[in-house]
């Protein structure tokens, strides 16, 4: 048994922890948790994750040498960069703007990207009305400007190096097209050319690759 369980199911969430552990070369032993059959309600998960939602992680050698469970990707986005001193930059400076964007997508991207996925393709059969997509849609395109105005003067999102803010964003903007097929509609193609630059470094590195499909069940 590795020192690192994940628990875990491939979407933008779950991501996002399994590339930060591919990136950081942690070893650890993936553990499906199937949210469509509900499994992320049993009693033995919710022993590690109260809130009964992925991702989630045990680590047997956390602070005092002692198991800990950490709930909240961007919560174990920053307990794992501050445990190895990896992707979380060491200038104060550079930190706290890595943590400032961390907080933007774990607040603004994640909430408004995944309400715009779902009235926009898994709800139509239940809300004919347009004003759900209206409302998301305009948002995440404003999100999306700001993230293309940031990459327009940066390389990754804070400097030239990926951190946790990058990994943190770009599956939800990758979820845009590949769980919500939504990149004509958003215009994510044409009109964000820094994003759609640096989402495509982004994916392109062999430890994302891996991340992207661990627990997959899609």
């Amino acid at each position: 048994m590795k020192n690192i369980q994940l628990y875990s199911l491939a979407t933008p969430n779950g991501q996002k922890v399994s590339i930060a552990l591919e990136e950081m070369e942690l070893e650890y032993d993936a553990h499906l948790i199937n949210i469509m059959k509900n499994e992320q309600f049993t009693n033995e998960f919710i022993a590690i994750n109260p809130n009964s939602k992925i991702p989630a992680i045990t680590d047997l050698n956390g602070p005092g040498n002692m198991p800990i469970n950490i709930m909240e990707s961007g919560a174990i986005l920053l307990y794992l960069a501050e445990k190895t001193g990896l992707l979380l930059s060491k200038n104060a400076r550079e930190r706290s703007e890595t943590i400032q964007w961390l907080f933007f997508q774990m607040g603004g991207v994640g909430p408004m990207f995944g309400q715009f996925g779902h009235f926009y393709k898994y709800a139509k059969d239940k809300c004919d009305h347009p004003y759900p997509v209206e409302r998301y849609s305009t948002e995440v395109k404003r999100l999306l400007k700001v993230l293309d105005s940031r990459l327009a003067i940066n390389k990754y999102i804070v400097g030239d190096h990926l951190s946790i803010a990058d990994i943190s964003i770009f599956p939800w903007v990758s979820a845009l097209d590949q769980f919500y097929n939504a990149s004509e509609f958003l215009g994510l193609n044409k009109d964000y050319p820094h994003l759609k630059e640096w989402l495509e470094v982004c994916l392109a590195r062999p430890k994302v690759k891996i991340g992207m499909n661990v627990c997959n069940n899609f």
